[in-house]
């Protein structure tokens, strides 16, 4: 088992990865990335970052992640994006593997904390980042505005 660092090759396989988590969140129909975007905002831009854990050679689990910023801690903090094992390799350490990895260089980095979202449905997600000492924050509630609110914002005259 080992971690590595995705290239711009990869664009597809984690193409695949974004198609299984969604699939494992019955949220499939909501996914519109594409090869294009990821090579853009991932690479490109790198506004994002990825890595998978390995099976001698087969990407078995992946995570996309990227950095926000808290004013409250007063550094940048890790925001866990997707964290996804195939379920025929769940049970055997990768998405601890993977969690671990990030954790290490969240501290290399000098962040502050680690955040991600988990549905609320999702009891094995809930199990396992408890057991790896993750709080969940109750009362703060996950607010979206999509891109067609953002249009629709587009139009509305900026405060003066």
């Amino acid at each position: 088992m080992h971690i590595r660092k995705a290239t711009r090759e990869d664009v597809p396989l984690i193409l695949d990865f974004i198609h299984g988590i969604a699939r494992y969140e019955k949220m499939e129909d909501d996914v519109q990335v594409t090869e294009d975007m990821l090579r853009d905002w991932v690479f490109d831009r790198q506004i994002a970052e990825v890595v998978f854990a390995m099976e001698d050679d087969q990407e078995v689990g992946f995570v996309l992640y990227f950095h926000n910023y808290s004013t409250f801690v007063g550094k940048a903090g890790l925001y866990i994006e997707d964290l996804y094992v195939k379920p025929e390799f769940r049970g055997k350490g990768y998405g601890k593997a993977l969690f671990l990895y990030l954790a290490h260089t969240a501290l290399q980095r000098g962040c502050g904390r680690m955040e991600w979202t988990c549905l609320n449905w999702n009891k094995p997600s809930i199990r396992f980042y408890r057991s790896m000492g993750a709080v969940p924050l109750d009362d703060w509630r996950i607010y979206r505005l999509t891109e067609d609110g953002l249009r629709a914002l587009e139009t509305s005259q900026p405060a003066r």
